[in-house]
């Protein structure tokens, strides 16, 4: 009996065996072979991984229908119903797609420079880099200007990006239009930001092409995102020379909700008496500011935040008159800000999320002009008595915004909602005997928009909006197409082509306007190249940008007011970025270039030429080191701009034309700063401190920005900054919260 049921296993083992399958097949991604792709029966052990060109076969002794899986990091899985009979052999070739996700993603860039956490890779410019860069002074427009693309314009305040003007660049914070970002300005001074650059987590500098989220900025956008919850419960000091600051913040017990405050003091006095000013101050500037706000985590994903601030200023000097000698031209102005700004983010379900977000600026300035003799008595003189006069200004803005976003197909998604911008500003201009000149101007935009992010696959992505605005201060409405796309060209490298519409209203100063005005136009071509890695970012783009429909302005009632839109005109060029901080040990430094050949025919111009703004090359040197054995850390910066165009523009009853012209020299600028910072190395520490030494222009070189004219045109000035050279010393305290190990992380 043995030997028959030895038999008859063995029969039965070779009638499994003739009963195998053999399923086999090779996987691509359509193009190429991909190798250790691991292919099985699911729910079985049979299967097999593909080899180096993407060929695979397996025996499988199971019958009846199957799914056969196939699966690999980085594409979707595959999967396919297969039949099996146990006889002969089955093929099936596998094509699987590439997941597409955030982390692998091409990063639609053209035109903007972003430095945040979610894009940790290309961050530019974070708040330590921008209160350690020498030439920035601690603001946040000054450090923007070391990047391409931003002029190096000092004696106006505000972001003048690839031939536009400073008017045409829009700020946000949080999603909402901030208007007065700067503190009010004096004339042929250059003010600063209002904002402390630690406010901020995400920064992003648009150059062109920005989302279709915002709108009436011909030129740029600054996108600026305020930080959420702090780490725990801190208290901050500053002294320096020129005044005291001193902020605390709590963090709730449960870590969902904050609160906390802030209040500077800062008097110039002690600087200005040390380094001679041009001006002669009767008043020297004094500012009192002071903030507030709240957090509060709603949800695991979504975030109430709300900040206000408020800011009192005032300043009054005088200077060498140049339309009559021996007598001197006197300014002065009080400046009352508040800002005010509620945002909330909330995740609404498993593909919805949901921004809305209110703003609301109230600005009062109170400027007062004139003219002294030499013993600084006032006086009014026959021929210049326009130059005498009170102007009150009262300004109310409001801001809104929501948008909903739908996550689509893997990470590709839509957002679309509205915005309403209201503003109210008011005027009473009194002449030297004392007669009132009331105006008003209300305005709104009511603003829609859409916009989706594409993405085909990790290496090709697009984004398309649009955004649709009506005016009511010109009745006008505005369909304004934007399109970008990028395609990633290896692991650190892509391309990116970005195209856009947008639109501004006239600016409220030139009106009213007896003339139906319409809006102006410009329209943004921007090709771009960059390649970034953790410790390097390169950026090549190439530009061109078409403006339409300029504002032209002429005398009207003694004003120079709007009359037409049939300006015109173009801004063309060329920019690289380079940052490294790898090449040379616990150095960290960028280099920045700009080529910049725009025309324009706006305002009174008699024709088109290059604006006075515009300098045709601009360039920019960083360079950072720390010593940790030392905790010192060394800043320097170097900042160029060739020579610019200057106009004595002038009207001769009929027409406008230039009387004098010519070109600046060029614009050099070298500035260092020390940073020591004891706390570094010490274990446990609670508190942490950083003291600050720095120079800007620091080799005293003779800066002009252009030249101003008397009012008969006879005599013309340079004009130049307030003082060759300046000087800050200052120490920062923390207390509640050991903040060295993150600025060593920051800086390096």
């Amino acid at each position: 009996m043995k030997p028959i049921v030895q038999i008859l296993i063995l029969l039965l083992l070779t009638q499994s065996l003739l009963a195998q399958t053999t399923v086999t097949g090779k996987v691509t991604d359509k193009k190429n072979p991909l190798p250790l792709v691991s292919i099985t029966l699911k729910d079985t052990y049979d299967g097999a991984t593909s080899d180096s060109s993407g060929r695979y076969s397996f025996k499988t002794s199971e019958k009846g229908e199957f799914l056969l899986t196939a699966t690999s990091v980085g594409y979707r899985p595959f999967e396919q119903k297969i039949a099996l009979d146990g006889k002969g052999t089955i093929t099936v070739d596998i094509i699987l797609k590439e997941e597409v996700t955030e982390l692998s993603a091409v990063v639609i860039s053209a035109g903007i420079f972003e430095a945040s956490d979610r894009k940790r890779a290309a961050a530019v410019l974070n708040p330590i880099d921008i209160v350690t860069t020498a030439s920035a002074n601690g603001d946040v427009t000054g450090a923007l200007k070391t990047l391409p693309g931003a002029q190096q314009v000092g004696e106006s305040e505000g972001l003048f990006v690839r031939g536009g003007t400073a008017q045409e660049t829009k700020i946000f914070i949080d999603g909402t239009l901030v208007n007065n970002f700067f503190h009010s300005s004096s004339p042929n001074i250059a003010s600063y930001g209002r904002f402390s650059p630690f406010l901020f987590k995400g920064t992003v500098f648009s150059t062109g092409g920005y989302s279709a989220l915002y709108g009436q900025a011909l030129s740029s956008a600054l996108i600026l995102e305020s930080i959420d919850l702090p780490e725990r419960t801190s208290a901050s000091l500053g002294l320096s020379i020129i005044g005291v600051n001193g902020g605390y913040q709590a963090l709730s017990k449960n870590k969902k909700s904050s609160w906390g405050g802030a209040y500077s003091y800062t008097n110039l006095a002690p600087a200005f008496a040390i380094i001679k000013q041009k001006q002669d101050y009767s008043e020297v500037p004094v500012f009192h500011t002071g903030d507030v706000n709240f957090r509060i985590k709603t949800s695991a994903t979504g975030m109430l935040k709300y900040y206000a601030y408020f800011n009192k200023s005032n300043l009054d000097y005088t200077e060498k008159s140049i339309d009559s000698l021996g007598y001197l031209d006197r300014f002065g102005v009080s400046n009352f800000n508040t800002f005010h700004n509620l945002s909330w983010k909330e995740k609404l379900g498993k593909r919805w999320k949901m921004y809305a977000g209110i703003s609301y600026t109230f600005n009062q300035d109170d400027i007062k002009a004139g003219m002294k003799d030499a013993n600084k008595n006032e006086v009014i003189l026959a021929g210049l008595e326009f130059k005498t006069f009170n102007l009150d200004l009262t300004s109310n803005y409001f801001n809104s915004k929501l948008i909903f976003e739908r996550r689509l197909k893997g990470i590709s998604m839509i957002r679309f909602g509205g915005e309403y911008n209201y503003s109210d500003e008011q005027s009473d201009y009194t002449i030297y005997n004392g007669q009132k000149f009331p105006a008003r101007l209300k305005a709104n935009v009511k603003s829609v928009f859409a916009e989706s992010d594409i993405y085909i696959t990790n290496d090709l992505a697009a984004k398309i909006g649009t955004r649709v605005e009506q005016s009511s201060l010109i009745d006008k409405t505005n369909i304004a197409p934007r399109f970008s796309v990028a395609y990633k060209l290896s692991r650190q490298a892509q391309a990116s082509l970005a195209y856009g519409v947008f639109y501004q209203n006239p600016e409220s100063r030139y009106l009213p306007s007896a003339s139906n005005l319409v809006f102006m136009k410009a329209t943004h071509y921007i090709a771009q190249y960059m390649k970034v890695s953790s410790v390097r970012t390169f950026r090549a783009e190439i530009f061109y940008k078409k403006y339409d429909n300029l504002v032209k302005t002429g005398i009207v009632n003694g004003r120079d007011l709007a009359i037409n839109n049939d300006g015109f005109g173009d801004a063309k060029g060329f920019e690289f970025f380079w940052r490294d901080k790898k090449t040379i040990k616990n150095v960290d430094y960028w280099v920045s270039y700009s080529f910049l050949d725009t025309r324009r025919d706006f305002l009174n111009f008699p024709y088109a030429t290059t604006p006075n703004f515009a300098a045709k090359h601009t360039a920019s040197v960083v360079v950072k080191k720390f010593v940790q054995p030392w905790k010192v850390q060394f800043n320097g910066a170097y900042n160029y701009a060739s020579s610019r165009p200057y106009y004595n523009i002038r009207f001769d009853g009929s027409k406008y034309y230039f009387a004098d012209m010519g070109k600046v020299q060029d614009y050099h600028n070298f500035s260092v700063a020390f940073n020591y910072l004891p706390s570094i190395g010490k274990e446990n520490t609670k508190n942490f401190v950083v003291y600050v030494l720095s120079f800007s222009n620091v080799f005293g070189i003779k800066q002009v920005y252009g030249y101003e004219y008397s009012y008969n045109g006879f005599r013309k000035e340079q004009i130049v900054p307030p003082s060759r050279i300046f000087v800050y010393i200052g120490a920062f305290f923390s207390f509640g919260i050991d903040r060295s190990q993150q600025t060593v992380d920051r800086l390096f």
